[in-house]
């Protein structure tokens, strides 16, 4: 399988990254093009990979093209593109808020996939939501599967609706537990704690509590009581959350992100 990177940003260098621990591609396989020369040469460096700033030259015969471009330059980007693109080429989207048909219609290609990869995707350990046009061979299927388990795990999902969603639960969900992490460690240190033992405590008790949830499969409700004791200190730790309205305004973030990401999309019912 042969990959092209339009836009080599963090996103896009995490899935070439991926594509090659996982052997999934040889770095003869991969190509990556952008209009950051300086960029391209610690692609190139780093991972011995073909580079062009040239589009033309660098989809030519691979079998899958990824946009991982700004939303804010993407016209311009489907513009250059659909001059080169070949009908047997599958573009695989992973720019925000930019829906199937806009893709589509950008380059006058129906093979399109679009995307909501995550950032831990650059560990390995990354979560991808993903939709195809129905013109989507089942080959091509499997090549997005193939790209998109090499970094974590992915969900195919039957509609595009359900993108937007997962935009705001796993999309920008690392960042909310980065700011839970953070404040975590502040308090740790507010109390007496030396910074960098906090940071290992808080950082091993989010990563460990995730793997439980995981591989137990659990009700989260049941795995935290399972650590809450009557009258302890767990339970005088979630009062205060609770007090708090820890939930509601966690909802409140998931529903603005959601919100965002259908404004961004062209679909907000507002």
């Amino acid at each position: 399988m042969r990959v092209a990177f339009i836009g080599s940003g963090a996103m896009g260098e995490a899935m070439i990254s991926a594509l090659l621990r996982h052997e999934a591609c040889g770095p003869t396989d991969i190509r990556a093009c952008d209009i950051d020369t300086a960029r391209l040469a610690v692609i190139e460096k780093t991972y011995e990979v073909g580079c062009s700033v040239e589009v033309e030259k660098a989809i030519r015969d691979c079998d899958v093209v990824v946009l991982s471009v700004k939303p804010q330059v993407l016209s311009g980007v489907l513009s250059e593109l659909k001059r080169s693109l070949q009908p047997s080429q599958l573009v695989l989207s992973i720019v925000a808020g930019a829906r199937l048909d806009t893709i589509r219609r950008g380059l006058a290609h129906d093979a399109v996939v679009r995307v909501m990869p995550n950032t831990p995707a650059q560990v390995g350990q990354g979560m991808s939501v993903w939709t195809a046009a129905d013109a989507v061979t089942t080959k091509q299927r499997e090549a997005v599967q193939t790209i998109l388990q090499s970094m974590g795990r992915e969900i195919n999902v039957p509609d595009e609706k359900y993108i937007d969603m997962a935009t705001a639960i796993s999309g920008s969900g690392p960042a909310y537990l980065f700011l839970i992490l953070e404040a975590l460690i502040d308090a740790g240190v507010h109390i007496g704690l030396p910074r960098d033992m906090a940071q290992e405590l808080a950082v091993q008790t989010m990563v460990g509590s995730g793997h439980v949830a995981r591989e137990t499969g659990r009700h989260p409700a049941e795995l935290k009581n399972a650590v809450t004791s009557p009258g302890g200190t767990t339970a005088e730790a979630l009062l205060q959350l609770e007090d708090g309205g820890i939930r509601a305004i966690i909802s409140q973030a998931v529903i603005a992100a959601y919100e965002k990401a259908q404004e961004l999309g062209g679909q907000s019912s507002k």
